[in-house]
């Protein structure tokens, strides 16, 4: 049964998040995800290019948060068939958005196996991501199990989640599978430092692969009102009123887990299950979350600065001994003397200005616009 588990290979793209630390370019009408910082293309389109090198396009589906958000998607990604983008009629968090997405899957193909990966994460080399997330759908295809990717840690990192191995399980396509251990959340320093240096540990990269009836059980067991809805949601997909009952169902959807948690795959499904297994990831991988990040995964110049034109022609950088910064330019002449470590980014109705290290930060601001009721700086 594992040779054919290909056959029933599907991928899913969670099209989501505001990427609120990388305003100013990253507004509600143009998040993170649509924005072409790497190579003059979006993440969402490396995401899906990837995807392609190893699943067919019809067997793509993306889900997002909004119609606009779907035409954006099929805009950029027009090899996708548009009934395999699905949005949601309101934002519920990651473990409804991947039941969403598995209930459109299993209602194609009952045997599914979904590779699901978010929008925003930058990998390589792809061929070692491509391997492993093969030997993971070999491994979920092999009975009821659920897989979480673990990407070996390069340096103690405290804003990751990490995960820990057990005992290994079996070898699919020429990978080793373990037994899922445990979570540990955002460690402390001495302890991420423990934890890196131990081998065991791993960051939580969220890269679940699962058989699609592996997961939609999972969640009437673990947060039945969740599962009963995407029930109810299968039965009408494909029918005249498929929108006003997805709507209807979503509504009355909880916005937290029966234990008081956000309704995330995390809390939801992935640390509350025991039919959990482990692949480590032995790739580069990145979430592409604030500005030092985008300055990390861009070639530098002999400075080791890193500077990218904006939508506007014109955009012209003069630089005085400026060093490890990153410049985002709009249009405008941006001159600097003397700089070191900073981030400037430049838009038509913004300019942020910050240090490079307190980049994460920068949601800060768009809380406080939040909070001023400035909707027209979001």
């Amino acid at each position: 049964m594992v040779d054919n588990y290909q056959d029933h290979l599907f991928a899913l793209i969670v099209v989501g998040g505001g990427g609120t630390r990388l305003w100013p370019r990253s507004r509600n009408k143009t998040p993170k995800q649509f924005l072409k910082l790497f190579n003059k293309q979006t993440l969402t389109q490396i995401t899906a290019k990837r995807f392609a090198k190893f699943i067919p396009w019809e067997k793509i589906y993306a889900v997002t948060t909004t119609k606009e958000y779907k035409n954006e998607i099929l805009k950029e990604v027009p090899q996708l068939l548009p009934r395999n983008v699905i949005f949601e009629p309101l934002r519920r968090n990651t473990a409804p958005a991947h039941g969403l997405g598995a209930a459109y899957i299993y209602k194609k193909d009952s045997e599914a196996v979904i590779v699901n990966d978010y929008s925003d994460h930058l990998i390589t080399p792809e061929d070692e991501y491509i391997k492993t997330m093969k030997a993971a759908a070999a491994a979920a295809f092999s009975g009821d199990w659920l897989v979480a990717t673990g990407i070996e840690p390069t340096y103690p990192n405290i804003g990751y989640g990490h995960v820990k191995k057990g005992e290994k399980f079996g070898i699919f396509e020429g990978k080793i599978i373990y037994k899922f251990e445990k979570f540990v959340e955002k460690p402390p320093l001495e302890l991420a430092k423990q934890m890196t240096a131990s081998g065991e540990y791993f960051w939580n990269a969220g890269q679940y692969v699962w058989r699609a009836d592996s997961y939609l059980s999972a969640l009437r067991a673990h947060e039945p009102k969740v599962g009963q809805a995407l029930d109810e949601i299968i039965k009408v997909i494909g029918g005249d009123n498929e929108e006003s009952v997805i709507k209807s169902h979503y509504e009355r959807m909880p916005e937290l887990t029966t234990n008081g948690k956000p309704m995330s795959v995390d809390y939801a499904v992935s640390e509350r299950v025991k039919n959990l297994l482990l692949v480590v990831g032995n790739y580069d991988w990145t979430d592409i979350g604030d500005w030092k990040e985008v300055w990390q995964n861009l070639p530098k110049d002999a400075q080791n600065n890193v500077i990218i034109d904006g939508l506007e022609p014109g955009g012209e950088v003069v630089n005085i001994d400026l060093t490890d910064s990153l410049i985002h330019t709009d249009g405008r002449l941006i001159a600097t003397v003397g700089l070191e470590g900073v981030v400037i980014i430049d838009t038509k109705d913004a300019l942020l200005v910050c240090k490079k290290d307190r980049a994460q930060e920068v949601k800060k601001i768009v809380d406080k616009f939040k909070e001023d009721k400035k909707d027209n700086l979001l």
